[in-house]
């Protein structure tokens, strides 16, 4: 089983962080309760430069934010298109990013729901367990405009559900029980300095990078 998969597809390595991330600019994450994450997002229509520097920028700010996928409503951008970079459970690397996505109903034939924790660089510092299943495909196009199918399983499977929720306008929270949801609140509250601190520390050296 080879070790790194970008865009689906297997390499022989890859660097630490991803090219685009050294071509983009740190954008400010979006916190929950601003609109522009309880909304779906539009449809990407136009591939070419605009679209790529949103996917560049994507990148550079997750790797900042610490975070294994990013969407582009979590910048402030409308728009149907998320980056990633996440170990699944078998401890293979997942890089790429996916406009368009659209998740596949699997149904409930060969997959689990797990409930483990999970967090949301959009409630920086709360990690509450949250079901989903083990097993997700998710579909859409890449920067080209050229079809994409990635399918994880385990923990990237679980990153792949999480965004494709973000672009449809809902973020993990929306998954929790009232009570669960104020103690992530409160989560977020008593660790937000920290998380904070720790971005523009990494801002501080990515900017060497």
């Amino acid at each position: 089983m080879p070790s790194v998969f970008v865009q689906g597809r297997p390499v022989a390595a890859h660097p630490p962080l991803a090219p685009e991330a050294l071509r983009g600019r740190l954008r400010r994450v979006t916190e929950a309760g601003e609109s522009v994450l309880h909304k779906p997002c539009r449809d990407v229509t136009e591939f070419g430069p605009d679209l790529a520097a949103l996917i560049d920028d994507l990148f550079r700010t997750m790797y900042v934010a610490e975070g294994a996928g990013l969407a582009a409503n979590q910048v402030g951008v409308d728009l149907r298109v998320f980056v990633y970079d996440c170990l699944d459970d078998g401890g293979v690397r997942h890089v790429g990013h996916v406009v368009n996505p659209v998740l596949e109903d699997l149904g409930p034939a060969g997959r689990r729901l797990l409930e483990e924790g999970e967090g949301c660089l959009s409630v920086p510092g709360a990690v509450m367990d949250v079901p989903r299943p083990d097993r997700a495909v998710v579909r859409g196009l890449d920067r080209e405009s050229a079809p994409l199918r990635i399918e994880g399983t385990g923990y990237f499977a679980r990153c792949l559900a999480h965004e494709t929720d973000h672009v449809n306008g809902h973020v993990y929270l929306d998954r929790l029980s009232a009570r669960d949801r104020k103690a992530a609140l409160r989560q977020s509250a008593a660790r937000r300095e920290e998380v904070f601190a720790r971005r523009a520390a990494r801002a501080r050296a990515m900017e060497g990078a």
